[in-house]
């Protein structure tokens, strides 16, 4: 069994934690391919059991899965690196609220237990795509959790013209616009004002950034169609985000939003699901009134 491990930087307290876990994989029979990066960070301050290591363009040889070591962001990038390549991603959470890295540091000992054993499900999630004849994204224009459009230069208003399947929507007149998965429904949007939609609803959410107009409100759409935006402002230059990738455009360039042709494969766990993590890391069902 063969494992790539991937990760960033993260609280140097937690690294006799990692180590431990590390070193328990490889008495579980499991090879570990480590990605480069992250053995430089690691190697400060823990002994690393016997490992080899990857690049960003590895192809991920005879991998069992990929294990991502920080919080919600390293778990995107760890999916960027993925790609199209169906490798299962599991996210251990070194880093805050963690909705996509679910596991907690304290939980790995049984996290590991059931990884070795099968005990999981596949939880695939799906990305946006997105195309311009104006403009090259480059070799990975997708996005796991939104695409966000705003200003690229200051703080200003914008107008963004959208349409559905060339129906015409509305002009936005706002900070910006998201348009997200049902992943990341609980990241931007969500602070937005946005839907928290299960993973397997099949749509994109188009949440309005501090939009002008207090009649603006988020919209749920199916992500069978196809989204078609083009923004405008004074300064001229508009800034696409894609997760945490920013591209600067021209003013007025036509961006197309549409569902990837492949999916993520996360991990999830026995006994794991996404009501039961929002329900621990949004506090649902807590009374915490104070008498």
């Amino acid at each position: 069994m063969l494992v790539y491990v991937f990760g960033k930087k993260f609280d140097a307290d937690l690294a006799p934690s990692v180590q431990q876990f590390l070193e328990k994989m490889v008495r579980r029979g499991i090879s570990i391919c480590m990605y480069k990066g992250f053995e430089r960070f690691l190697e400060s301050y823990i002994q690393i059991p016997a490992h080899t290591t990857f690049e960003e363009h590895s192809e991920f040889e005879n991998a069992t899965a990929l294990f991502s070591f920080g919080g919600d962001g390293t778990f995107l990038d760890a999916a960027r690196l993925v790609g199209s390549k169906r490798i299962p991603i599991l996210g251990i959470n070194t880093g805050r609220l963690g909705f996509l890295s679910h596991v907690s540091v304290s939980e790995v000992d049984e996290a590991l237990e059931q990884f070795v054993n099968s005990e999981y499900t596949i939880d695939p999630r799906s990305f946006i795509q997105i195309k311009s004849e104006e403009f090259d994204f480059g070799d990975f224009p997708y996005a796991l959790n939104e695409i966000t459009i705003n200003n690229a230069t200051r703080n200003e208003m914008i107008k963004i013209n959208a349409s559905v399947n060339k129906a015409f929507l509305s002009s936005y007149w706002a900070d910006g616009l998201i348009v997200a998965t049902p992943t990341g429904s609980t990241a931007y949007s969500l602070s937005c004002g946005g839907p928290i939609v299960t993973p397997n609803s099949n749509n994109f959410i188009l949440t309005p950034i501090s939009a002008h107009n207090l009649t603006a409100r988020p919209l749920v759409i199916g992500d069978t169609s196809t989204v078609r935006l083009k923004a405008e402002c004074r300064s001229g230059q508009i800034q696409v985000t894609l997760d945490s990738t920013q591209y600067v455009l021209e003013g007025g360039t036509e961006i197309s939003l549409s569902r990837a042709p492949f999916e993520l494969q996360m991990i999830l766990l026995e006994g794991r699901n996404f009501f039961r993590t929002i329900r621990k890391k949004m506090g649902w069902g807590l009374d915490i009134r104070i008498d």
